[in-house]
């Protein structure tokens, strides 16, 4: 049957219009290599996923070090190590809501950020133990729930830090490779490894071997370790560009 007599037209719907038959294909290929993963440098990639270790580890560090340094100075009570908890989870959660609004600005200069912060922390961890006999001296004889405020303030700070660095790493992370979920699903599974790796060694290897006060010094160079490995990637990076 010839299809130009048909006055209905139905043979005309075998035929698909240039632009529904491939046409408009050419585009959303193109989006897809705009949008989609970049190609990550791997000496990059493996500076960063042993950055984020390394700091696991020196957070864990800081916390059983500072954790026993309290208990040292205003005894082994519930409310020393409650608030001890209490001011590592809240200062983690607290820094990486601070983090991640610092992420979002479009020039934030994230790899400086990141270093000044781990350096920050660095120092606070040299003087930390000075500083917390010092508070100690003069608070023996405060209450329980001073204790427990000042236990907080002494370690709310440098926590807060602790959970900025976070976000700030996954978003430069993120910047460079273009995906989002591999991202930041590895840097939290190494961070997370770093934590668990830094709670052994601590409880096993360096508390026993250097004590408190030597301890607090492998700490604060694993944060110079982070600052500088990762400020010396991005100026190679830049110079590269």
């Amino acid at each position: 049957m010839n299809t130009t007599d048909n006055p209905s037209g139905a043979g005309k719907s075998l035929a698909l219009p240039r632009h529904a038959a491939g046409e408009s294909s050419a585009p959303l290929i193109a989006v897809g290599r705009e949008v989609g993963p970049r190609a990550s440098d791997p000496v990059v990639s493996v500076v960063i996923h042993t950055v984020f270790v390394v700091s696991g580890i020196s957070a864990l560090l800081y916390q059983l070090i500072w954790q026993r340094s309290l208990l040292m100075l205003y005894g082994s009570n519930t409310e020393s190590v409650a608030m001890v908890v209490t001011a590592f989870m809240l200062g983690l959660g607290l820094g990486s809501l601070a983090g991640g609004i610092v992420t979002v600005k479009p020039r934030a200069p994230l790899v400086l950020l990141f270093s000044v912060t781990e350096l920050l922390i660095g120092a606070y961890g040299m003087i930390s133990l000075r500083l917390f006999h010092w508070v100690g001296a003069w608070t023996l004889r405060a209450g329980a729930l001073e204790t427990g405020l000042l236990a907080l303030a002494l370690v709310f700070v440098p926590t807060l830090l602790m959970g900025a660095t976070l976000p700030m790493l996954v978003a430069y992370r993120v910047n460079t490779t273009g995906h989002v979920g591999h991202s930041v699903s590895w840097l939290y599974f190494v961070y997370t490894l770093g934590g668990g790796i830094g709670a052994f060694l601590a409880g096993f290897v360096i508390l026993h071997q250097f004590g408190l006060a030597n301890s607090i010094h492998v700490a604060a160079v694993l944060n110079l370790f982070c600052a500088l490995s990762v400020l010396t990637v991005w100026i190679l990076r830049e110079k590269q560009s």
